[in-house]
């Protein structure tokens, strides 16, 4: 894998065309559902059963932990599944993987109804064209994390992880999150912010002006280089924090607001 802070190849283009007739796209993503966040789970649903948008991309780290597809038979997780589905009956939703449910595969789109998104995605909207990502592929200084993502990310480890019990990924997955040292690992380090560099270079590489992307947790919006700027989503947290923000596009351009409900 490339070295901390030297740019990484560039990404293969996957694009995608919003259809004429939408007026608005939601993006939102780091929501960590779990049955420890009702309220959270709860703001979600209502965004997605009552946005004007006509469809809502989901930019990483939906789960708080997703081990495997077949997680979607347990309680909680069958109720977020069951939900998407009833939703992607009338709405498109799109999903990306994160950090923390880059095993999320076909059986969860397939079972939710959702449109899947290679990271990075390039949104061509009414003449807009938006690069997507979760944002962690481009914390490049981050040198602990990107060495762990490339190894996570590998079919092989992914493989040999998945072939465990599910009970048994599932103590891994909290073993990790609650040792501080595995936690900055498995996440990235709290103060990791995108390389400038390597946004701009994917930005013009595939002929976007504006970047959205989650995982930094720190919302916002700025212009990295004459030209370029990017979009930082809020995570999600009404059980503690009491925060949560959606990104719309529409043919004016971005806002931010709360989720539809609040």
């Amino acid at each position: 894998m490339p070295e901390t802070g030297v740019p990484a190849p560039l990404p293969a283009l996957f694009e995608l065309a919003a259809p004429a007739s939408w007026q608005a796209v939601d993006f939102i993503s780091d929501l960590h559902l779990c049955e420890a966040l009702p309220l959270t789970f709860v703001a979600f649903a209502e965004h997605l059963k009552h946005t004007s948008a006509d469809a809502v991309f989901i930019l990483g780290d939906l789960f708080e932990a997703w081990v495997g597809d077949d997680m979607g038979s347990r309680g909680f997780e069958r109720q977020c599944v069951d939900l998407l589905g009833q939703v992607t009956s009338h709405r498109r939703l799109a999903f990306m993987v994160g950090n923390r449910d880059f095993l999320a595969g076909a059986r969860l789109l397939r079972e939710s109804g959702m449109m899947g998104l290679p990271d990075p995605t390039l949104l061509n909207a009414w003449g807009q064209h938006v690069l997507l990502s979760h944002g962690d592929a481009l914390c490049l200084a981050d040198a602990p994390y990107q060495a762990f993502r490339h190894e996570v990310r590998s079919p092989r480890w992914q493989a040999a992880f998945l072939a465990r019990p599910l009970a048994e990924r599932l103590e891994i997955a909290a073993a990790m999150r609650h040792t501080s040292q595995t936690r900055r690992q498995f996440d990235g380090a709290a103060e990791a912010d995108v390389d400038v560099a390597q946004a701009v270079q994917w930005m013009h590489a595939m002929g976007a002006a504006e970047l959205v992307h989650g995982h930094t947790h720190r919302p916002g919006s700025n212009t990295l280089a004459p030209g370029y700027k990017r979009h930082v989503l809020s995570d999600w947290d009404l059980d503690n924090a009491k925060r949560a923000e959606v990104l719309r596009l529409t043919r004016g351009g971005f806002v931010r607001m709360p989720p539809a409900g609040a």
